[in-house]
């Protein structure tokens, strides 16, 4: 098995995107509008970034963690004294 690759997912309010970056991966920087199309960019992109970067003729699985975030701001009425 290789070595767990983080991605770290945040959301962009201006451009209404999931911005996607990894520590762990230099050059994978992406963007989905969707999460769940994030998921479905993921595995081509870490694949060409892995065998660009002279990987082996031997297959083997790598594991991804994608850790979401965002941040809002709401309104609401303060409670009663």
């Amino acid at each position: 098995m290789g070595r767990l690759i983080l991605v770290r997912a945040t959301w962009d309010p201006e451009a209404s995107v999931w911005v996607a970056e990894s520590p762990d991966l230099p050059g994978l920087v992406t963007e989905a509008d969707s999460l769940n199309a994030l998921e479905a960019k993921l595995p081509d992109l870490v694949r060409d970034l892995i065998e660009d970067d002279g990987g082996s003729a031997e297959e083997i699985e790598i594991p991804i963690e994608v850790v979401a975030s965002f941040s809002l701001r709401i309104r609401a009425r303060a409670p009663a004294a």
